[in-house]
């Protein structure tokens, strides 16, 4: 029975020595070549397995110039947002025969182009970014070094956008479906805790909430809207002051469902309860264990996480072609945490 080396690397020799195979038929065999029959890669493949072969990976880079590696760069993994995303574009990618670098940025962006020069200097195949607010410049080093990559869940603004395939939400018209649902249930004072306006999501978001005040007859008011990080945590204490500070608001809508539960939590420390006395919306669906179950604009996030593969697949698969831009719909899903203030009023009547 073939040993495994005590020390270094099982070598294709070693395996040749044991099947009796020359090393070039075990190289195209574990390559998975056509010119070499379905037996004796079964063979080469069980005796490289037992023996605790692994192939070297920069070697066989140099030999085809395919790492069959792709980073996927992200602003905050402990979001439940990006996670689930990552998770399902990690699953897709590792069944087209390609491992995941994952990077968290934390929405900085030194952070993030230390990931992508990383990435680049790993010879990576391909990126999957969702880009830090303000992050023009590190999307032109990739496109500087001609790295094929896909945008998710953010783009850029039209002018710097140019030859840029994404795939996006409708997020003026999420902004804009959040806030009539609460102008239908009677709220006129809406605090929005808004995302940096460097981040498209927050730019279009903001659009739509304005859309529906105009629809409504409502004037906008600027004092109502707040920018805060979005990065798990950041915000805590900026938005506690808010809530803390003013009286006049019935509703809160949140860029979020991340800051929308930091909202409840928040509103709940200070007396409130949500929603007799305070509604809330946040944006993503995502499920938490928690008392409430939060109304909040959903999008499909595995949809977004197939998309970006697929096209992120055609690149490397050398159809680049014209850019694809894939904007999907959303829709409201409601929980408990949005109320009249009609019905909040007849109850506090009786």
């Amino acid at each position: 029975m073939a040993q495994r080396r005590k020390n270094g690397n099982v070598t294709l020799k070693d395996i040749a020595a044991e099947t009796g195979f020359s090393a070039n038929t075990v190289s195209r065999a574990l390559a998975d070549k056509p010119d070499i029959s379905e037996e004796t890669k079964e063979v080469i493949r069980r005796k490289a397995e037992e023996m605790g072969y692994i192939a070297n990976a920069l070697a066989s880079f140099l030999r085809s110039g395919v790492s069959r590696n792709i980073s996927i760069i992200v602003g905050d993994i402990s979001n439940p947002h990006f996670s689930v995303m990552v998770k399902e574009m990690q699953m897709l990618l590792q069944k087209k025969g390609y491992n995941s670098i994952i990077f968290n940025t934390e929405e900085n962006l030194e952070m993030e182009r230390q990931a992508i020069t990383v990435s680049i200097s790993q010879n990576v195949d391909g990126i999957i970014l969702c880009p830090a607010p303000g992050g023009e410049a590190n999307i032109g080093l990739l496109r500087h070094y001609g790295k094929p990559f896909v945008l998710i869940g953010r783009r850029l603004e039209a002018e710097a956008g140019s030859k840029t395939s994404y795939v996006v939400c409708d997020d003026e018209n999420s902004g804009y479906t959040a806030m009539r649902c609460l102008l239908e249930q009677g709220h006129r004072r809406v605090l929005f805790f808004n995302g940096p306006k460097e981040i498209s999501s927050a730019r279009e978001r903001l659009t739509g909430y304005r859309r529906a005040l105009r629809e409504a007859g409502i004037a906008y008011d600027g004092s109502l809207v707040h920018t805060v990080p979005v990065t798990a945590g950041k915000g805590t204490q900026r938005m506690r002051r808010i809530l803390s500070g003013r009286q006049d608001y019935t509703a809160v809508l949140a860029f979020s469902d991340l800051l929308a539960w930091q909202a409840v939590c928040i509103l709940e420390e200070l007396g409130k309860s949500v929603p007799r006395d305070c509604s809330v919306i946040g944006f993503d669906n995502i499920h938490f264990a928690y008392p409430h179950h939060l109304t909040s604009i959903s999008s499909s996030k595995t949809t977004m996480a197939r998309r970006c593969v697929q096209i992120l697949l055609k690149q490397l698969g050398g159809r680049k072609g014209e850019e694809e831009r894939v904007v999907l719909e959303t829709e409201l899903v409601k929980g408990d945490t949005v109320r009249g203030i009609f019905e909040s009023d007849a109850e506090s009547l009786g």
